[in-house]
């Protein structure tokens, strides 16, 4: 999605755009398959972003897209350790009423912080803020956007809460938890690990308040899976006069003169351009790049220590398992740490979506966070021992999965078991590694301009990992190709944003 919403922004604004696709459908990770008859999402199932002046609202309106998308009033039902659950209501007052039962009344405010910090946080997000600076150019956007935003804070705050808004720029989620009850502190550590890749005691407390505020962002159901965003992204770039090229994978690129040559694999084909924007990890883009990597992303290339996979199984289940009042989305937390199993999210397709399953059945996507390493160092030696991990780590998913829908093993129809080394093979994605850098330092993120007319886009790159996220990301990157490039915008997008408070 960072990739194709760049595209269309470059497309917006009279540019000549080719996107080279790898696959034969396009999202990547967000991306939808087709296997035995289902329709299963490939990594992110959430779909967000879809409030009034969100950024897939704003997306949509700006490229003339229509999505298929039905709200969620229940965003998604949390299990923690101890058998109690909690359930994210997309209305605010249902919402404010169902915590307060789950953590007590003194818990409000670490949500209010939490709601207003997001509040702020998303409005400096959508001014297309270049972070971090790689110019004076961006500094000088920094200043006057980020200034902006400043001066609107101490109107409405005063110099005091805004200091303290500057210490949440430093300080981990947890210094906002104090001594909340070990509850709340699961709950919100289940939820900050598969938003920012991290718990409260490492996520930053500015990124923390936004991640945790998806819900409040608009969450909707698509018809056909999450796949169809990308396939409106990819219509609106072709209808702009953008081209889109399946089964496209590069092989390498290299500097000819002013211009990128991109060299394709198994054909004697060659595509240029002078700018080029990489929707890929930074290891990817380095492989690539071979000789031609810049000097910065050699040093930066490696995956990090704390960078994460993901071990998915694929299930068709009988659809007289589910209840129709349930959330589709489920997190099942089941003890610490939460990974390999411990902490597990669900997303079943609707009942009203019969492309996604054969009749009577359902898709489900079925997730949990797993380290790198082992899986290829077993893959590499033992293949058994590989393979035993892979089917116990399954049956581990599948028996947290029936604490949220009891009978899901008796009415298994389709098992698919994918590790990172599957993530790397169809996604291409270097080990496998997903969700990009854990969020624990507003430092870590990557600025997008790698070298001259060289670019990169995707879960890298702030503002991170979340399909809003990632494409808002897109559309600023795409701003500074054309500054870069000499090219005009139709308008500066950041200046015609708009934000509707979700309450």
């Amino acid at each position: 999605m960072g990739g194709l919403t760049t595209a269309a922004e470059l497309a917006h604004a009279g540019q000549s755009v080719l996107v080279l696709e790898a696959h034969v459908y396009p999202g990547g990770c967000a991306g939808t398959f087709y296997h035995q008859g289902y329709r299963f999402d490939a990594g992110a199932t959430l779909a967000g972003g879809f409030a009034p002046g969100a950024p897939l609202d704003w997306i949509a309106t700006r490229y003339g897209i229509h999505w298929p998308m039905k709200p969620a009033a229940a965003v998604m039902q949390v299990h923690l350790s101890d058998g109690s659950v909690v359930t994210r209501w997309a209305d605010p007052a249902a919402w404010q009423a169902e915590r307060v039962r789950a953590f007590g009344v003194e818990a409000e405010h670490f949500w209010r912080w939490q709601e207003e910090q997001a509040d702020r946080l998303w409005s400096l997000a959508m001014r297309g803020l270049p972070w971090p600076p790689q110019s004076p150019g961006d500094l000088l956007a920094l200043a006057e956007r980020g200034g902006g935003w400043l001066l609107e804070q101490i109107e409405s705050m005063g110099m005091n809460a805004v200091a303290d808004l500057g210490l949440d720029a430093l300080r981990p989620v947890a210094a906002r938890l104090g001594n909340a009850s070990p509850r709340l502190r699961e709950y919100v550590d289940g939820q900050l690990l598969i938003a920012a890749q991290a718990t409260s005691e490492d996520v930053i407390g500015l990124y923390g308040a936004a991640a945790l505020d998806l819900p409040r962002r608009g969450v909707g159901h698509l018809a056909g899976g999450m796949g169809v965003l990308a396939e409106g992204m990819v219509d609106a770039i072709q209808k702009m006069g953008g081209k889109v090229l399946y089964r496209h994978p590069v092989k390498r690129v290299r500097r000819d003169g002013s211009d990128w040559r991109v060299q394709i694999e198994g054909r004697r084909v060659e595509f240029s351009g002078r700018q080029l924007v990489m929707n890929l990890p930074p290891a990817n883009a380095a492989r690539l790049l071979e000789a031609n990597t810049p000097a910065t992303l050699l040093k930066r290339r490696e995956i990090p220590p704390d960078g994460w996979g993901a071990f998915v199984v694929y299930a068709g289940v009988d659809g007289q398992v589910f209840s129709d009042t349930a959330a589709l989305h489920q997190q099942i937390l089941v003890g610490q740490p939460f990974s390999e199993g411990n902490s597990v999210f669900v997303s079943v397709s609707p009942a009203w979506d019969g492309s996604r399953a054969p009749a009577g059945q359902r898709a489900l996507t079925i997730s949990t966070h797993t380290r790198l390493a082992s899986w290829w160092q077993l893959q590499g030696a033992d293949l058994p021992a590989y393979e035993a991990r892979r089917d116990s780590l399954q049956d581990t998913l599948l028996l947290a999965a029936e604490r949220a829908f009891p009978g899901l093993r008796d009415g298994l129809q389709l098992a698919l078991p994918g590790t990172p080394v599957t993530f790397a093979r169809f996604t291409r994605r270097e080990q496998g590694w997903v969700g990009g850098f854990p969020q624990t330092s507003l430092f870590r993120a990557w600025g997008p301009r790698l070298g001259r007319g060289l670019w990169l886009v995707g879960d890298s790159i702030f503002p991170g990992q979340s399909v809003p996220a990632v494409a808002l990301g897109g559309v600023r990157i795409a701003q500074q190709v054309l500054a870069a490039a000499g090219g005009r915008p139709k308008e500066d997008w950041y200046d015609n944003h708009y934000l509707v408070d979700p309450a």
